[in-house]
């Protein structure tokens, strides 16, 4: 019991610190789980937040650590070598392959088909914020992707994630493993057009590097209009493909686009921005039509305001990490951007969304 309070005690100590994450690495036993070593995000009495090594987010009961200790030399995250021997542990039968900034876990003799396609996005994301004259950061953790050949594999994975896995899901990021977790629709097809895959990875993928890369923060409320507005802008070629398909009309999600005109029949002008902006209870109310709305407004901002919609980027990614988030700061983030009459906003989206061709 004494040593149990000691350790208590001392990590109690290391997490009031107020430092960076990055600064500092503590190696602590937990029940089920020796020698973990991780950065400390945040706590409170009964919880405690670390960044492990591996990238993924740990919570744990603090009063439940023993062996606490400060790990000299700071927070290092494991190198490719390293994470490549874990995650060939944790997914026996398959293989890892590893290009650039990714690792992607996938079943054998696949690796041309999968990982220099993540590795091909990174970097078309990368010459996106650079034309916009967005340095970004590099990514702190080698960045996973786990393919599995079918659905129901992806499912029992999904479900040890605490993520129900419904036929309509192909994939998705999670800012708590940091990976991406996908299956190949084109298994026990003929087909090997990786085209059947391409909005899942597409759009994941883009997750993904905006967590790695300061765009959206994985520890702060990133508003969900921003985070799926940016991601569907792309998953038009014109985005994610640039330099192949360098016309304006390129950059227009046709999907998306169609989605609006359906939707904007039976839209709500007065308050619809308005109320996708202060919360984001419009994905629980009509999450296809908050998609379109989101993916609308990026469009359109991005469009013709970049250097803002830049700008509110980052205040957005710049929310202090594990704070509340409330209604009247995210609208005032927004108007403070970009003025306050919405209605004229809202007027103005309609028109050039209403002209898109």
């Amino acid at each position: 019991m004494l040593a149990r309070l000691a350790a208590v005690a001392v990590l109690g100590g290391l997490l009031a610190q107020p430092v960076l994450a990055a600064d500092r690495m503590i190696r602590l036993d937990l029940p089920g789980r020796t020698g973990f070593e991780g950065a400390p995000l945040a706590s409170n009495q009964t919880w405690a937040w670390f960044l492990a090594r591996d990238g993924q987010v740990l919570e744990c009961d603090p009063r439940k650590a023993t062996n606490v200790s400060e790990v000299p030399g700071g927070f290092k995250s494991y190198s490719q070598a390293e994470l490549r021997g874990q995650l060939l542990g944790e997914f026996p039968g398959y293989e890892v392959s590893g290009v650039g900034h990714y690792l992607v876990v996938h079943p054998a003799g696949r690796r041309d088909v999968w990982a220099p396609r993540f590795e091909e996005l990174y970097r078309s994301f990368i010459q996106y914020f650079s034309a916009r004259s967005w340095r970004l950061t590099e990514p702190r953790f080698p960045l996973i992707a786990v393919v599995f050949p079918r659905q129901a594999d992806f499912a029992r994975q999904a479900a040890r994630e605490g993520v129900l896995a419904n036929s309509g899901l192909l994939g998705y990021y999670s800012t708590t493993t940091n990976r991406i977790l996908m299956f190949d629709a084109t298994t026990g097809s003929d087909s090997a057009d990786w085209t059947t895959n391409a909005d899942t990875i597409i759009h994941e993928a883009s997750h993904q590097t905006a967590f790695n890369m300061g765009v959206h923060s994985r520890f702060g409320v990133a508003p969900r209009w921003v985070v799926e507005g940016l991601e569907t802008m792309f998953e038009a070629r014109g985005v994610w493909q640039s330099r192949n398909f360098p016309n304006a009309a390129d950059r227009i999600n046709r999907g998306r686009l169609e989605a609006w005109r359906a939707y904007s029949r039976s839209r709500r002008p007065a308050d619809a921005i308005a109320q996708l902006l202060s919360s984001d209870r419009a994905f629980q109310a009509d999450i296809d039509g908050a998609y379109c709305e989101s993916w609308a407004l990026s469009f359109f901002l991005s469009e013709t305001e970049p250097k803002k919609y830049s700008a509110y980027l980052m205040k957005t990614a710049a929310i202090k990490p594990f704070s509340d988030y409330r209604s009247p700061q995210r609208l005032k983030d927004f108007t403070d951007t970009f003025g306050s009459d919405l209605t004229m906003l809202d007027a103005r989206l309609k028109r050039f969304i209403g002209g898109l061709k």
